[in-house]
């Protein structure tokens, strides 16, 4: 139970089905921690702050279950947080959020359940689980709501996870959901979806790791170095390889005459390459780390349909087998901005082949 509305909506709907619910909070960071950072007063307006846990537990209360906060602070510092800064020190552009899925929410999270005695954990995901009865094995498809889905961050699920998960709100729009959760006259019925990283205030990632970094007593990674075209001419310099992501146009400090854009990001020569929107697109891309769901492991090449980010619209390509865990997907037509450290899924349909990082 984030303290949303969307958990809070499945909470309903679990105790108007009549089983017993237990409602679990994670507590994943302190919201305290690097004050510096809270200039504009938006501490208490993100993702799974002190105010979405005491939300939780309000609707816990007028749902007449019992409620309980659970501390993974150092799991989602050691999984989530540190990994998030490292990556974009190395040049690549992370997602919390299905590191936060991959590692915690369906990891711990389902330990604690079940060392509490609860047999299923469901949660408010727009997505849909079902199991194939010919292959024996879970599937992961596309929420109804296609608005909403959320299966692009739930790619690292396993088939044991999957076997004790449910998605309540996979069938249905976020409409409908709000008018459950004002039927059952939550408190949280009106509550503004937060869009924030729950860690980052108001999206400001660099002040972040560079507060983040501080905290530590590590160095600020501040080294300048050169700006370059894609043909090595250099235009000028940058602040550190950490403030700029693929595709980024505004805030190059360099006046070109024409649109220039990020199109690569070389950590180990401390350079920031820029081009024209064309350089931008690739016809293929690597992936690693690739966890398989509706297969057990990809044999041969298959057609799918590829995003390569949340708000991406899945691209027709041929996925390839490059050992149990790695894969070259090749799209039919080029892609713009395609992102080490971004995750890219592949679907047949509706249902999530598999999906891994871009390398």
């Amino acid at each position: 139970m984030s303290g949303g509305v969307d958990s809070s909506a499945v909470a309903a709907m679990l105790v108007q089905s009549g089983f017993p619910v237990v409602g679990l909070t994670m507590q994943l960071w302190n919201q305290r921690r690097l004050p510096e950072l809270d200039r504009d007063g938006t501490r208490g307006q993100r993702c799974c702050s002190l105010d979405d846990v005491y939300d939780a537990k309000r609707v816990a209360q007028h749902l007449g279950m019992p409620h309980y906060v659970v501390n993974y602070e150092q799991r989602f510092e050691e999984t989530v947080v540190q990994p998030f800064v490292e990556d974009y020190l190395a040049g690549r552009t992370p997602i919390p959020c299905t590191l936060c899925n991959n590692h915690v929410k369906f990891d711990p999270l389902l330990v604690t359940s079940r060392q509490i005695g609860a047999g299923r954990l469901a949660t408010g995901h727009y997505a849909r689980i079902r199991r194939d009865e010919t292959t024996g094995r879970y599937e992961l498809l596309r929420a109804v709501d296609g608005a909403k889905d959320q299966t692009y961050f739930l790619f690292g699920l396993t088939q044991e996870q999957m076997s004790r998960t449910d998605f309540p709100l996979g069938e249905l729009n976020k409409i409908a959901v709000r008018e459950i959760a004002r039927e059952a006259a939550l408190p949280v019925a009106e509550k503004p979806e937060s869009q924030e990283i729950c860690f980052v205030p108001s999206g400001t990632y660099v002040q972040f790791i560079e507060a983040y970094l501080g905290e530590r007593g590590e160095a600020i990674p501040q080294e300048e170095g050169d700006l370059v075209m894609t043909s090595g001419e250099v235009i000028g310099r940058h602040h550190g390889v950490h403030h700029y992501t693929i595709g980024q146009r505004k805030g190059l400090g360099i006046a070109a005459g024409r649109p220039l854009y990020v199109v690569e990001l070389d950590h180990t020569a401390n350079r920031v390459v820029v081009g024209d929107d064309g350089e931008l697109r690739s016809e293929s891309c690597d992936v690693h780390d690739v966890n398989w769901i509706s297969v057990a492991v990809l044999e041969a090449p298959v057609r799918a349909t590829v995003k390569i980010r949340h708000r991406h619209e899945p691209a027709a390509a041929t996925v390839e087998p490059i050992g149990a865990t790695s894969a070259r997907v090749k799209f039919d037509a080029p892609q713009r901005a395609i992102t080490p450290g971004q995750a890219a899924v592949f679907y047949t349909g509706d249902i999530v082949l598999g999906g891994g990082w871009i390398r």
